[in-house]
């Protein structure tokens, strides 16, 4: 409810995510058992992709383990494999629990010819551990979110089940976005203003909206 707009892609998110999270026993027995286990968020940034991630966690009532390259990555050999499989094994101790991934293509780029051995290694734990998710009905969905779906491993975009594209929000959704960031802060604006700043900021991101809102609340203070 705190997150503006995306009312198509919130309910997407709590069928593939929230419900299987939330009433394992649903997904207990048949096909239901084969729920999605990945979902890649990509889109423009800004979007909210980060903000989701968390709610559906949240909801669903599931720890939140969030991870970029630099946490994974070590300069020493096979360190970077070692971290990558405590990650999922920490995941299952603490199911149910997401694992969000942010600039995942980053970490699982394309592999190229002429790619170091270390990043390949890297790229393979990854899909072997990914490859075990949702085995066991283990409680474990990993969340990816990425600017640039393109730049994905072919291997590594095929345990992304689901992809959702996150687009920038539209006038209504932009408009919903000024009245949170505002909040309870003293104002005299009303519907319309709220409704003509929605219609003004095309082209903004959520991320875009919060940073306007925040310097607009500063100019009062710099006045004084």
């Amino acid at each position: 409810e705190n997150i503006g707009g995306l009312e198509e892609v919130k309910n997407v998110l709590q069928q593939c995510i929230t419900y299987p999270l939330k009433y394992p026993h649903l997904y207990s027995e048949g096909i239901a058992a084969e729920a999605v286990k990945g979902v890649l968020l990509f889109g423009p940034p800004g979007t909210g992709k980060t903000m989701l991630a968390k709610a559906v966690a949240t909801e669903g009532g599931a720890t939140f383990i969030s991870i970029d390259a630099s946490s994974i990555e070590n300069k020493w050999l096979g360190e970077s494999e070692k971290n990558a499989k405590a990650m999922f094994t920490l995941a299952r101790r603490l199911a149910p629990c997401v694992i969000y991934i942010d600039e995942v293509d980053s970490m699982c780029g394309s592999r190229e010819s002429g790619e170091n051995d270390a990043s390949r290694r890297i790229k393979t734990e990854f899909l072997v551990q990914m490859q075990g998710v949702g085995s066991n009905n283990d409680g474990i969905l990993v969340l990816g979110a990425t600017n640039t779906p393109w730049d994905l491993d072919a291997a590594i975009r095929r345990r992304f089940e689901r992809r959702i594209y996150i687009p920038l929000p539209e006038a209504a959704a932009r408009q919903r976005l000024f009245e949170i960031h505002i909040g309870d802060t003293p104002n005299d604006l009303t519907k319309n203003d709220f409704r003509e700043l929605g219609d003004k900021a095309e082209g903004y991101s959520g991320a875009d909206v919060s940073i306007l809102v925040r310097e607009a609340l500063f100019e009062p203070v710099r006045k004084c």
